[in-house]
């Protein structure tokens, strides 16, 4: 039986920590350790190690404050904005979903153009060699070309940016799902994951661009919200809307979309993978800007490639963009037909589901290899980069020579790059199938593996090879220190046994032997990724054929079912894996049967503070906790009618990194009093409230000031969100999900005399189903129960 992949979270957490000197049995956690309590010693409470592996190395992990703190300072701006400053914001809101558009269509035709002509350059310098029967020399050649270019991707990664590994999208979903994942969406990464990209995919690893680009877009996003990189960000006045998480999460969702549309020139599909694979938060004005940008992609690279076809592009020509040659094709199919598009969904399902098995163990393995060193990286990164080499070079000799058939249009053999009759070691009127789909780039593959009407171009055991070859070099490639993409690798695999399952119904089915394999692919990506209506759609603008949107429909349905009764999709075990703690849609049926009452009281007792408080107790709560927020409350209140004398009120939530402005610019008070709403003003603005800066390491406070107070109140958020302690953590779950919080606080369902008006706090690692389970001993035996009802 597969391992549960948040324990394989937590055992990579447990053994990251100790490579960052904790040590066994002392777990750090930044949201729930107890006031004046070491921060390494404490004992086990429910929260779990806040740790996960962001690039190379394992970073503390914080959530993102997408609620909007309505303070009296926001509440003040609102009302002082005029139509002008309203006017301005829609207007940069627009204006910068239009340059993520922009930037990221020239960005992606750069990448095409560069990959396309170093590959394209490559791959005719060793079809000369074997022409003219120096097949050493070729050997050489071919290896060392692919063996320098994965060199560069590979020390760019692991020197410069680690982070820019893999393809970004599990980090991307995490982003938005509220997890601030350190150094993701930076300037270094940008710039390693593009040059990166180039390097992998013309070396002919088995990766693809398509994952990069969709980081990439959010790269771009996230720098033109913020103003630039962190150290040289501009300061432009308009774009202070934007320093804050809410806004900066909507601009990185339209950076997700742009990229897919990049990759796969499909802008409603791109905002639907968002919709459906990325974002955890939508509203339609956002579907709005996210549609503008992908809008703009899709008109740059149209025009690019109607310039580069003009032959102005060097090798570029037909190449660069995956484009499924099935448009002119005449579907037809009948009910008959209706069984063996139900084989290929339960066979992508099946065999997707396999993959991710496989790839689990693999990155696990890889993880500890990793570990070892920036060395150990690159000597990992350069053997699957031989390993390939090899394969692709030598797999083409052992397939027999076909004939050309004299009725085709197209040039056999072909000599030249691109062409789906490579000559490839053959004599004259012969070709080698199975060169035309090793020998050649990664979106010429599949231009010649989806080919129409060449229903005897391959042979079954070519394509054969061809998968199993696929197959392992793509649970090798993903996972080492290089930007790799699993689109391009599922949809190879894919139309193979697509194809080899068309060849085998022959004159029992009218579908045509490429759309057999348009739609393997499309049911492998659904098997693995578990992506249907977005892939779906995907696949007609590729095709634009919307004849095949029945058989699509139900080929996607069947291998995203079959595959989810066996595991996960594959970026939900990635992000178990790296131990970043998303938060999923459905919590589990047994957390319907605890309350968040119960889950307070496994935490440490709640650290409050008082509406005016005392300088040196805000210096000893930042010193002695790592909370990121306080609630605040007031005693002896006078009471409303109904309730005791000396009542208790809750007035809100500060925030850690509002404490810390305050002690920074130093807002004293001589006195215990509350402030006039004008002298709060003079010191902050909302805006200024919104940016996540400053530390508290960085605060020096005199004995004198220690002494003096502080006015919370203009600084609290008086509306959190809170539960009463009886609801189910089933519920508060999917509330601190849906709403995209950081905290939630839990009131009493009582208010009695002298009763604290808060119970406790949730964060997001007091939600994690493990977690819980760790907490709750009795709660794991009655999930194995109803594993096995």
């Amino acid at each position: 039986m597969e391992e549960d992949p948040s324990q394989v979270a937590e055992t990579t957490t447990t053994t990251t920590s100790s490579v960052e000197g904790v040590g066994e049995g002392e777990e750090r956690d930044l949201e729930s350790n107890p006031l004046n309590q070491p921060l390494l010693k404490r004992s086990r409470t429910l929260s779990s190690n806040p740790l996960a592996i962001v690039g190379a190395k394992v970073s503390h992990i914080e959530s993102l404050d997408y609620e909007i703190n309505e303070n009296d300072l926001f509440k003040h701006d609102w009302r002082s904005r005029s139509s002008a400053q309203v006017l301005q914001y829609i207007f940069l809101k627009w204006s910068l979903a239009f340059l993520v558009g922009l930037l990221t269509g020239l960005i992606a035709t750069l990448i095409n153009l560069a990959v396309e002509n170093i590959a394209g350059y490559k791959l005719l310098a060793v079809s000369g060699l074997v022409e003219k029967k120096r097949y050493l020399t070729g050997f050489i050649y071919l290896t060392t070309a692919n063996f320098v270019l994965t060199l560069f991707a590979a020390f760019l990664c692991v020197c410069f940016a680690p982070t820019a590994a893999g393809p970004g999208i599990p980090e991307i979903k995490a982003y938005l799902n509220g997890v601030d994942t350190p150094n993701m969406f930076g300037a270094s990464t940008l710039i390693v994951k593009i040059f990166g990209s180039i390097g992998a995919v013309s070396a002919g690893l088995d990766l693809g661009k398509e994952g990069p680009l969709v980081h990439i877009g959010s790269c771009i996003a996230s720098l033109l919200g913020q103003g630039g990189p962190e150290n040289y960000r501009i300061k432009w006045r308009w774009l202070r809307y934007f320093n804050n998480d809410r806004d900066r999460r909507d601009l990185i969702t339209c950076g997700a979309s742009s990229g897919v549309c990049a990759a796969f020139r499909a802008p409603v599909g791109g905002v639907l993978f968002s919709l459906e694979e990325v974002a955890t938060w939508w509203r339609s004005a956002l579907l709005w800007r996210t549609f503008f940008s992908t809008a703009v992609v899709a008109v740059v690279l149209r025009a690019f490639i109607e310039y580069c076809n003009s032959g102005k592009c060097g090798l570029f020509g037909r190449g660069g963009l995956i484009m499924f040659d099935v448009s002119d094709v005449t579907v037809t199919y009948h009910a008959m037909d209706i069984a063996p598009v139900a084989l290929i969904g339960l066979i992508g399902g099946v065999l997707g589901s396999l993959y991710n098995h496989l790839l689990h163990k693999v990155l696990r393995v890889y993880n500890l290899i990793n570990q070892k060193g920036k060395i150990h990286k690159l000597l990992l990164s350069l053997s699957v980069s031989l390993f390939t080499s090899i394969c692709l070079y030598c797999l083409p000799f052992l397939a027999t020579c076909s004939p050309c058939d004299s009725s085709i249009t197209e040039t056999c053999p072909t000599n030249g790059r691109t062409g789906n009759f490579k000559q490839f070691n053959c004599p004259d009127g012969y070709y080698n199938d199975l060169a035309s789909l090793l020998f050649t780039t990664n979106d010429d593959a599949v231009r010649n593996i989806f080919s129409t009407n060449t229903a005897t171009e391959f042979h079954p055991l070519s394509l054969l090879i061809f998968f199993g070859l696929y197959y392992i070099l793509g649970l090798i490639t993903f996972g080492i220190a290089v930007p790799s993409g699993l689109f391009l690798p599922i949809i190879l695999m894919g139309s193979a046994y697509g194809r080899l399952l068309g060849i085998a119904m022959g004159s029992y089915t009218k579908i045509d032997q490429g759309l057999y394999a348009v739609l393997g692919a499309a049911s492998l990506m659904a098997g693995s990724m578990r992506m249907t209506v977005s892939l779906c759609v995907i696949f007609l603008e590729l095709t634009n054929n919307l004849l095949l949107l029945p058989i699509t429909m139900i080929v996607l349905l069947i291998a995203k079912s079959v595959g989810d009764c066996i595991n996960p999709s594959i970026y939900d075990i990635i992000l178990h894996l790296k131990g970043l703690p998303f938060l999923d849609a459905n919590p589990e049926p047994w957390m319907r049967n605890l309350t968040v009452g119960e889950l307070a009281d496994a935490k440490p007792p709640v650290v409050t503070l008082r509406g005016v408080e005392k300088v040196a107790r805000i210096v000893d709560v930042l010193r002695n906790t790592t909370h990121n927020g306080f609630p605040v409350v007031d005693e002896g209140v006078v009471p409303r009618v109904g309730l005791a004398i000396g009542a208790t009120e809750l007035h809100g939530i500060v925030l850690r990194a509002h404490l810390v402005k305050v002690l920074k610019k130093k807002w004293f008070l001589q006195e215990r009093r509350r402030t006039e709403e004008w002298e709060v003003r003079e010191k902050f603005t909302w805006i200024e409230l919104a940016e996540r800066e400053g530390k508290f390491e960085e605060v020096a406070v005199t004995n004198d000031e220690m002494e003096m107070y502080v006015d919370l109140h203009p600084l609290t958020n008086t509306t959190p969100y809170t539960v009463v302690e009886s609801m189910s953590v089933a519920k508060a779950m999917v509330l601190f999900r849906q709403v995209g919080l950081r905290h939630m606080l839990i009131v009493p369902k009582y208010q009695a005399a002298g009763v604290s008006p808060v119970v406790g706090i949730l964060t997001r690692q007091d939600l994690r189903a493990y977690n819980i389970l760790t907490a709750f001993p009795h709660l794991a035996k009655s999930k194995e129960r109803e594993k096995g009802n």
